[in-house]
C-alpha cells in the first residue's frame, strides 16, 4: 500500500521553542489518514524538520504502508535524505540515521520538495506544536475531521526557523518587533575576496579575474568564521549559492568545502555589466564619459555605455531572491556575490530607496545577513562584517 507523508518543522529563535507536524494521506494525496504533531523543547529548525519526517514515516508504517512518497518544503532534508548533500553536523547525522533506519522498513520511499504553500497542512500542525499542543501518535479520527488550516497572520508564529550569523538578539525578537509571521529564509551574504582589479580600484563587472593570494586568504578566513558560528548554533547551511564569475566561485568553494554544503551556481547573482567602463578606474570612467558618469552616480535607471542599469540588475536579483525564499523555506543559505547584488538584497530587506545603493559601503570578503519571510517581510541583521579578517 502506498501512502503520502507531508512533514514540516519549525523553531522560534533557532535554537528556540520547536515543534513538528506530519500528515499521512492516501496515495492520491487527498484523504487525511492520520496526523501527528508535538513540541521538542528547545531545538533548531533543521532538527524539527527531521523530527517531522521521522514522525510521519512512523505513522505511515503503523498504518501499514509499504511505499511512501515523502513531501517536504525543506530542501536540506530532501537533498540529504536523497543522498545528494552531505551531512556534517553530528546532531543531524543521528537524525538522518534514524530516518534511514525507518526508510529501510518500507519497500520504497521517495523524497520530493514542495513549495511551502503546498505544505500548509503539516505547517499548521507544526505551528500548533510550537503553541503547546500535542498529538505525538497517529490520529485515525483525522480521516473524518476537517483538515488543519494555516493560522491567520495574527496567530502565526512570530519567529524565524532559520539561523546564521546574527548581530544581536534573536530571530524571534526581530519578528515580534516588526510583526512578521512565518519562518524566514536567512541569507548570509558574502562578497568575494580580493582580485587584481579590486586592488587597483577598477570597475569589475562581467570581467572574470581570479582571486589574488590575499583574496584566497580572505575567502578561507570568511569560510572558517562562518562555519564556526553556524556550528555553534547547531545549523547547517542548506546550500552555497554563487555568482558564475570565478572570483565568486572561488570564494564560494572555500565556504562549501568548510561547511559541507552543496555549491550551486546562480547566473542571476552576477555583478552589474559595466559595459565600456569595465577595467577602468573611477577617474578614467569619469574622464571618458563625464556627463553620463555623473548621472549614473545618482540614478539607478542610467546605464553605463553598453552596460546595464542598477534597475535592471535589481529585477534579476529580486526574481532570484523570490526563487530562493520559495525553494529554501526556513533554511539558512549562503549567497556569494558582488557589491551590487548584495547591496540590492540589503536594500530590499530594508525597504529603502535607490539612494541607499550610493551610500552603502561593502568591503571585500565582508558578510551581511538578511532574513526574508514568506509573508513578504524582511529583517536586516548584519551589514559589512569583516572582523574575521583582522
Amino acid at each position: 500500500m502506498k501512502l503520502v507523508v507531508e512533514a514540516d518543522g519549525g523553531s522560534r529563535g533557532n535554537p528556540g521553542p520547536a515543534g513538528y507536524g506530519a500528515v499521512v494521506l492516501d496515495a492520491g494525496g487527498r484523504q487525511v489518514l492520520a496526523e501527528v504533531y508535538d513540541g521538542l523543547g528547545t531545538a533548531t529548525n533543521n532538527v524539527a524538520e527531521y523530527r517531522g519526517l521521522i514522525a510521519g514515516l512512523r505513522a505511515a508504517r503503523e498504518l501499514g504502508a509499504t511505499e511512501v512518497e515523502a513531501r517536504l518544503d525543506s530542501k536540506l532534508v530532501v537533498e540529504q535524505m536523497s543522498g545528494r548533500w552531505k551531512v556534517k553536523h553530528p546532531a543531524l547525522q543521528e537524525l538522518v540515521d534514524e530516518a534511514r533506519d525507518l526508510v529501510r522498513q518500507f519497500d520504497t520511499v521517495t523524497f520530493g520538495w514542495i513549495p511551502r504553500a503546498a505544505n500548509a497542512r503539516a505547517d499548521a500542525l507544526a505551528n500548533r506544536a510550537m503553541n503547546g499542543e500535542s498529538n505525538p501518535t497517529p490520529d485515525p479520527s483525522a480521516v473524518a475531521g476537517p483538515e488543519p488550516k494555516p493560522a491567520p497572520a495574527s496567530e502565526a508564529p512570530e519567529a524565524s526557523g532559520a539561523s546564521g550569523i546574527a548581530a544581536t538578539g534573536s530571530s524571534a525578537a526581530a519578528a515580534a518587533w516588526s510583526g512578521q509571521a512565518g519562518t524566514p529564509v536567512r541569507l548570509i551574504l558574502l562578497r568575494h575576496g580580493q582580485t587584481e582589479l579590486s586592488v587597483e580600484r577598477r570597475y569589475s563587472g562581467h570581467g572574470d579575474p581570479e582571486l589574488t593570494a590575499v583574496g584566497q586568504q580572505q575567502a578561507a578566513a570568511a569560510a572558517r568564521a562562518l562555519a564556526a558560528r553556524l556550528a555553534k548554533q547547531g545549523v547547517e547551511p542548506a546550500a552555497v549559492l554563487s555568482s558564475p564569475l570565478r572570483r565568486a566561485r572561488q570564494t564560494a568553494a572555500a565556504v562549501a568545502e568548510t561547511t559541507g554544503a552543496e555549491l550551486q551556481i546562480r547566473d542571476a547573482l552576477i555583478e552589474t555589466d559595466f559595459g565600456g567602463w569595465e577595467g577602468l578606474s573611477f577617474a578614467e570612467a569619469r574622464e571618458r564619459d563625464p556627463e553620463l558618469h555623473a548621472r549614473w552616480l545618482g540614478s539607478a535607471d542610467v546605464e553605463p555605455p553598453g552596460g546595464e542599469s542598477f534597475r535592471a540588475v535589481r529585477e534579476r536579483v529580486e526574481a532570484e531572491r523570490r526563487r530562493i525564499v520559495e525553494e529554501f523555506h526556513g533554511a539558512t543559505v549562503v549567497v556569494v556575490s558582488h557589491v551590487t547584488p548584495i547591496k540590492l538584497l540589503i536594500r530590499d530587506a530594508l525597504g529603502a530607496g535607490d539612494e541607499v545603493l550610493f551610500r552603502m559601503h561593502l568591503d571585500l570578503a565582508c558578510t551581511s545577513v538578511a532574513d526574508f519571510y514568506p509573508d513578504g517581510g524582511a529583517s536586516v541583521r548584519l551589514v559589512n562584517d569583516t572582523s574575521y579578517l583582522d
